[in-house]
């Protein structure tokens, strides 16, 4: 999520409402004939919307004055594609992503995942909205010349039924991995061919989910096709317990609604953290909370309809719990705090910020020294005094050049 110094921005910085994305769109069949002969697989193509090309001017344009536009060298074409995947639990399910290509003419494609951020509605996602940091990172990466794969991560975006299974590992891969595979059929619709390699990239709860997804692919039991090429994390909670305990001690901006998220989310999914809503949060919330975070309130609802302090917002006893971890919680919590403790065969490049309010720069630390333990090499990056939704700005220009020398 992002982080804004008024109520107002941080609001917007919540990416508040729904806006259609632009542009004339043309609705298609699945990109090939066998990928309609494998319908019903994991990243089999349900359907593909492509959108209006944009020229380099026009990608300039949309990044405004918030993204460096110095890397731009061609125009656009996006797709909005809906594919078949496996949720948290391994039933199957459809999710949807953002596809872009570039119009340079080639026929090979550098592959680039990109994985956003905490997002709490689902229509605030890069496949319905154009005025996000995300939808301007994968516009930016393909007019480098690279295709690229934004996936909304399942139960967000308008075509994934049910609730997003927030920062779950094997729901993460699974939505990422099946969105490469799709994107890749969308590619041979087009004439065209991804590379192997594929270069990931990720801001805030993207930065995690950016190694989990790196490390199955290194592992090459998750796709037979593609494999890891380059790690550039930007801004990433490695540590979860770590801030999950700083939000209980509202030691970040918008702890109760991180909190929030994270505990209904988690409960939900796994259970073990409460029998009962009141057992977690104090009245009159306990009735009105796990109903705010169901994907379809928008950040502006939910922050009018909770407090901003975790201390308001939980029982005493809830947060000592979220302090000190045990059981389920403990267990769960393990494997997101060691999304870094393995040695990438690739280049890794880790951005942050040191004004990042909302997730400290220890993190960054917390993930250079596992990755230092087993022996890899990674290059811890410093973007400068600014806050959270700042960093990924100053990261994105500097991701692609260490994108463009990891490929050399």
């Amino acid at each position: 999520m992002e982080s804004n110094p008024t109520r107002g921005a941080a609001v917007r910085g919540l990416l508040a409402g729904a806006l259609a994305l632009g542009g004339v769109t043309a609705l298609v069949a699945p990109a090939s004939a066998a990928e309609s002969a494998r319908a019903g697989q994991r990243g089999s193509v349900v359907s593909v919307e492509k959108r209006a090309t944009i020229d380099a001017a026009g990608v300039i344009a949309a990044l405004g004055d918030t993204v460096d536009a110095g890397a731009v060298r061609y125009g656009v074409t996006p797709y909005v594609v809906t594919y078949r995947t496996t949720d948290h639990t391994g039933v199957p399910t459809t999710a949807s992503q953002l596809v872009v290509l570039p119009e340079n003419g080639d026929r090979t494609l550098s592959t680039v995942s990109w994985l956003h951020g905490t997002i709490v509605y689902k229509g605030d996602v890069a496949t319905v909205r154009t005025d996000t940091n995300d939808y301007r990172a994968a516009l930016l990466f393909a007019s480098t010349g690279r295709a690229v794969s934004a996936p909304d991560y399942i139960g967000l975006g308008r075509n994934s039924p049910g609730v997003h299974p927030y920062g779950d590992p094997r729901a993460t891969v699974s939505a990422s991995v099946d969105a490469l595979r799709s994107a890749r059929s969308v590619v041979h619709g087009e004439g065209r061919e991804l590379e192997r390699e594929v270069q990931i990239s990720g801001f805030s709860q993207g930065g995690p989910a950016a190694m989990t997804v790196g490390r199955a692919l290194q592992r090459k039991g998750a796709d037979p096709y593609f494999r890891l090429g380059a790690l550039a994390p930007v801004g990433g909670p490695f540590d979860l317990s770590a801030f999950e305990a700083a939000a209980a001690d509202d030691r970040i901006d918008k702890s109760a609604i991180y909190l929030a998220y994270f505990v209904t989310a988690w409960n939900r999914m796994y259970g073990g953290l409460y029998d009962s809503p009141g057992e977690a949060f104090k009245s009159p919330y306990d009735a009105t909370v796990e109903g705010l975070f169901d994907g379809n309130h928008t950040p502006r609802q939910i922050l009018e309809g909770l407090p901003q302090a975790s201390r308001d917002l939980f029982t005493p006893e809830f947060l000592e719990r979220i302090r000190h971890p045990e059981g389920v919680l403990k267990d769960r919590l393990r494997a997101l705090d060691t999304t870094c403790d393995w040695q990438p065969q690739a280049p890794v490049r880790i951005f942050h910020g040191r004004g990042d309010k909302d997730v400290a720069f220890a993190h960054a630390e917390h993930c250079t020294a596992q990755l230092k333990a087993n022996g890899a090499k990674p290059k811890l990056v410093d973007v400068g005094p600014y806050d959270h939704n700042s960093s990924v700005r100053q990261a994105l220009p500097r991701i692609v050049r260490f994108f463009d020398k990891a490929a050399s």
